[in-house]
């Protein structure tokens, strides 16, 4: 009888210490960054300022170490190219945050959390939709939930996982992703000891017929192996692109010869238009993206002495 009370105590420990991925902390952040109140985060706003105050809120909840130039936040300008506008050069910022678990490598988690704002700075593929709100809702407050969500899960799981990580949240992406490249090419922590980042963007629609898109599969001899371990019955429907490049944050590491993988549900109707709104998100699914990519995360700490860089991957 001692023995298994011992046991049902240990298994109650064992669930308490879990951190599991939970659909009300989605829909808290996407409701609040797609909020119209934030007037679509668009980057020199106060609003997107705001914005990058929230995150900074949680990763100090979440008790992470500030690796910014000031704090949490590395700022930098940006400019807007698209559209002549008289106050182009803007202010911007990444927000960056560190969970030391005192290891040999870090994987980076991350993802852009700046949108177009009031389509004053281009990119706007709705007509007549100058100073009208467009709320990013999956672009991308989808991946900043994300992004948050796992930061929370890895900071208070009472696990210390054999990587460390470093989660930013990335300013200015619209613009030409000029927050991930300022961070590669102004480094606050030794690139040499990323061993892979992990970016989202727009993972809020997913198209269950095609299943979420993972980008980067080739850049590292690892993640052949790595997959191997994911079994697709167990997980939301996913296919996987060769190429490292592409039209987000993940380019930028790839440019520097880090290995990435870049989880995307793809274009819809709403793409950069005023309609992509936190109730049209289908949180379910993106809380099923997440626990892949927790998957693919956690099978990662097994190929811990595999050398993730592939030196001819740019070739």
């Amino acid at each position: 009888m001692r023995t298994a009370i011992l046991s049902i105590f240990i298994l109650l420990g064992l669930q308490a210490n879990a951190q599991e991925v939970e659909i009300k902390n989605l829909e808290k952040h996407i409701y609040y960054l797609a909020d119209d109140a934030m007037k679509g985060r668009g980057t020199g706003s106060k609003q997107n300022k705001k914005a990058a105050k929230y995150i900074a809120k949680h990763f100090k909840k979440y008790q992470l170490d500030a690796l910014g130039t000031d704090g949490f936040y590395q700022d930098f300008k940006a400019k807007v190219r698209k559209v002549k506008v008289t106050d182009s050069i803007r202010e911007a910022r990444n927000v960056i945050g560190f969970l030391n678990n005192n290891a040999e490598k870090t994987i980076v988690i991350g993802a852009h959390y700046d949108h177009i704002g009031e389509g004053k700075q281009g990119s706007s593929r709705a007509e007549n939709s100058y100073g009208i709100i467009h709320n990013g809702a999956d672009d991308n407050a989808s991946g900043v939930a994300g992004l948050l969500e796992l930061a929370r899960i890895y900071s208070q799981n009472k696990e210390k996982e054999p990587v460390n990580f470093l989660f930013i949240a990335f300013g200015a992406e619209e613009l030409g992703l000029v927050g991930s490249r300022y961070f590669v090419n102004n480094p606050t922590y030794d690139l040499s000891k990323i061993q892979w980042m992990l970016n989202m963007d727009m993972i809020g629609r997913l198209n269950k017929e095609t299943g979420v898109s993972i980008i980067g599969y080739g850049t590292s001899p690892a993640f052949e192996t790595i997959f191997k371990e994911i079994q697709p019955e167990n997980f939301v429907k996913f296919y996987t692109g060769y190429e490292g490049r592409g039209g987000s944050d993940q380019t930028s590491f790839y440019e520097k010869e880090i290995p990435v993988l870049f989880f995307h549900t793809g274009g819809h109707d709403d793409y950069h238009k005023p309609t992509d709104d936190a109730e049209k998100v289908d949180y379910a699914s993106l809380k099923n993206i997440l626990n892949l990519e927790k998957a693919v995360i956690e099978s990662s700490f097994k190929q811990h002495e595999m050398p993730f860089r592939n030196t001819d991957q740019n070739k």
